[in-house]
C-alpha cells in the first residue's frame, strides 16, 4: 500500500565537493550516508524505509511498543485531501500493527498553531492568530473522526512548547551548528555538517549557492529562530522577541517525549524535503547521534476517479455477500447443500495471506485480494434455489466467515453491519420508514400476483364448454390470472427500476424482499418479510 519515496545516505567524514557552478552536487551511492539497522526486537514486520530506500526489518527499541511522531496540521485552514489521504494511510498501518500484530503504538502528533500562513490568514479576518489556530485545529479532529482516524496518544502544539524550543536551539548554537544574527534571526550552519547532511536527499550542501539577499551565510541555512516584525505574535529569547522556524518545532516536540530513541517517523512525501531532512540533521546534532529517526515512511496522492470507483465496486460487492450470507443463515435464502471442508479450508488460507500480506510493507492490497477471493468462494456455494430440499443449513461457517471479513475491516477503521449509513439529512430515519413501508408493500402485491392456485375449483370458467376436463379447466383459470396479474408484477417491476435510478435497489428473495440505499460505494440495507 505504501510506498516510500526519497533516499538514504551513507555517513562520510565531512569533505568538499562541487558540480559544476551554479549546479547542486549530488552524492554518489557510496558518499550517502548507510541506514544502520537499530538494536531492539524484530516486529516481524517488513516496511519500506525512506532512510535506506529499501524494505528493512521493522525493529522496535522497547519489545511490543513502537515509538511513533506524526507531522500534524499547520492549522490556518481546512483539511485538504492530501491531508486525509496521507493520515488514513498511517491510521490503517498503525491499526495493522496494533490489531494484526499485537503492538502497542505511542504516537505524538506535533500541531503547528504559529506559521506565517497563519499569521497572513488572521491578519484578513482580523482576528488573533492563536484563536485562528484553534478554529482549525478543532476543524481537522473533527474532520479525523469523521473519517474514523483514531486520535494519537498526544497531541502536542508548538506555542505550548516555546521554552523546550528555545533550550534545543541554545544547544545547537552551542554544538557549533547554529548562529545568530544581528538581526535577531537565528539559523542551522547546514555546510558545518558536510556530509552528514543529506540523508533522505542526495543534495550535497557545500554545493556553492547562488547570491544570498538575506542574513544568512549561506542559501541552504533554514530558520531556526524568526525576529519578530511589528505587531507580530512573538515570544522573548536570548536572540530577541520571535517564533521558532518551521523545523525545529517537530525535532523539539519529538525529542522532548522519545529522547533520542525514535522508532517511526511519519509524513506525505512533500515533507521529506527540506522538513524531514532537517528535522534529522538538528536531533542528530541536538542528541549528539549517530541517527535519529530509524524508519521514515512516506505517503504519496494516488487518487483517481477510476481508483474510487474499483473502491465502491469492492464495497458494494462485500456488502453483498454479507448480506446474502446473513440471509442465508437466516434461513432467508434458500441454497443447496455447501462443501463445508472446502470454505473452512478457504477461510484458514485466507487467515494466513493477510498476515502475511500486512508483514510485508504493509501490503493492503494483497490483503483485501485474499479476502475479495474468500468472498468468490463464499459465494459460489451461496447459489438460490426455488424449493427447500430441508437439506441442514451450514450456518456456522457462513457466520465465521462474516465474522472475519467484519473483523478484518473494522480492525482497519471500515465497517460493513446493517444500517452503519444514514440516509442523510434531518428527515433521515422518516425516509427509512417510508421505504420500509414502501417494500412492505410491493412486497404483498408481488406476492399476491405471483399467489397463483394450486387446484381449480369445480365451478367451470365463462365461455369454458362441458366437454372440457378439471385439468383443462385448472390450467385455463390459471393462465387467465396470470394475464390479469401481470400488471402487478410489471408494475413492481418497474418501481425497482425507478427506485434502483436514485441509488435504492431492492432485492426480491424466496422469503423476503430487502432494500438498501448504495451511495459513494456505501449501502444501507432493511429487510422487510412478506406477508
Amino acid at each position: 500500500m505504501l510506498r516510500g519515496a526519497v533516499a538514504a545516505g551513507r555517513r562520510c567524514g565531512p569533505g568538499p565537493g562541487t558540480g559544476k557552478a551554479g549546479a547542486p552536487r549530488r552524492y554518489s551511492a557510496a558518499e550517502r550516508r548507510r541506514w544502520v539497522p537499530p538494536a531492539g526486537r524484530d516486529s516481524g514486520i517488513v516496511a519500506y524505509n525512506s532512510r535506506s530506500r529499501s524494505k528493512e526489518p521493522l525493529v522496535l527499541g522497547t519489545e511490543g511498543v513502537a515509538t511513533w511522531y506524526s507531522c500534524g496540521p499547520t492549522v490556518y485552514d481546512r483539511a485538504h485531501l492530501g491531508h486525509a489521504s496521507s493520515y488514513v494511510r498511517f491510521d490503517i498501518i498503525r491499526r495493522i500493527m496494533t490489531r494484526f500484530f499485537g503492538i502497542e503504538v505511542i504516537m505524538v502528533m506535533g500541531i503547528t498553531d504559529i506559521d506565517d500562513k497563519i499569521i497572513k490568514r488572521a491578519n484578513e479576518m482580523n482576528i488573533s492568530p492563536l484563536a485562528l489556530a484553534r478554529i482549525y485545529e478543532d476543524d481537522f479532529k473533527q474532520d479525523m473522526a469523521a473519517l474514523k482516524v483514531l486520535p494519537p496518544t498526544v497531541y502536542m502544539r508548538v506555542t505550548d512548547n516555546i521554552p523546550h524550543i528555545i533550550s534545543f536551539i541554545k544547544k545547537i548554537i552551542a554544538c557549533g551548528q547554529a548562529y545568530a544574527t544581528s538581526q535577531g534571526n537565528v539559523y542551522f550552519d547546514v555546510k558545518s555538517l558536510g556530509k552528514r547532511y543529506g540523508v533522505l536527499t542526495t543534495i550535497c550542501p557545500d554545493t556553492q549557492d547562488e547570491a544570498v539577499e538575506s542574513d544568512k551565510r549561506h542559501g541552504k541555512d533554514f530558520a531556526l529562530w524568526k525576529a519578530a516584525k511589528p505587531q507580530e505574535l512573538s515570544w522573548t529569547s536570548p536572540w530577541g522577541k520571535g517564533r521558532p522556524g518551521w523545523h525545529i518545532e517537530c525535532s523539539t516536540i519529538s525529542s522532548a517525549v522519545f529522547g533520542k530513541q525514535l522508532d517511526i517517523h511519519t509524513g506525505g512525501i512533500d515533507l521529506a524535503f527540506p522538513h524531514h531532512e532537517n528535522e534529522i540533521a538538528q536531533c542528530e546534532v541536538y542528541h549528539q547521534c549517530e541517527q535519529w529517526g530509524n524508519y521514515f515512511l512516506h505517503s504519496a496522492v494516488e487518487f483517481s476517479d477510476e481508483s474510487m470507483e474499483d473502491a465502491k465496486h469492492l464495497h458494494q460487492a462485500i456488502s453483498s455477500f454479507i448480506r446474502d450470507a446473513n440471509a442465508y443463515i437466516k434461513g432467508q435464502l434458500v441454497c443447496d447443500p455447501v462443501r463445508e471442508d472446502i470454505l473452512w479450508e478457504r477461510l484458514a488460507n485466507t487467515k494466513v495471506t493477510v498476515k502475511a500480506a500486512f508483514a510485508d510493507d504493509f501490503d493492503t492490497s494483497r490483503a483485501v485480494a485474499a479476502i475479495m477471493d474468500l468472498i468468490h468462494h463464499g459465494n459460489r456455494q451461496l447459489k438460490a434455489v426455488t424449493k427447500d430440499a430441508g437439506s441442514p443449513r451450514s450456518s456456522v461457517v457462513y457466520g465465521s466467515i462474516i465474522s472475519y471479513i467484519e473483523g478484518f475491516f473494522n480492525a482497519l477503521g471500515m465497517s460493513f453491519g446493517e444500517r452503519q449509513v444514514a440516509l442523510g439529512g434531518d428527515n433521515s430515519a422518516v425516509l427509512s420508514n417510508v421505504m420500509d413501508e414502501l417494500v412492505k408493500f410491493r412486497a404483498k402485491v408481488r406476492h399476491y400476483a405471483l399467489a397463483l392456485p394450486e387446484a381449480a375449483g369445480t365451478v367451470p370458467l365463462e365461455g369454458a364448454t362441458a366437454a372440457k376436463g378439471p385439468e383443462q379447466e385448472q390450467k385455463e383459470k390459471r393462465q387467465q390470472l396470470m394475464q390479469e396479474r401481470k400488471p402487478l408484477l410489471e408494475a413492481c417491476d418497474s418501481l425497482r427500476g425507478d427506485l434502483a435510478a436514485f441509488g435504492i435497489h431492492i432485492k426480491d428473495r424466496a422469503a423476503v424482499s430487502t432494500w438498501e440505499i448504495v451511495e459513494g460505494g456505501q449501502a444501507e440495507q432493511q429487510t422487510e418479510k412478506k406477508s
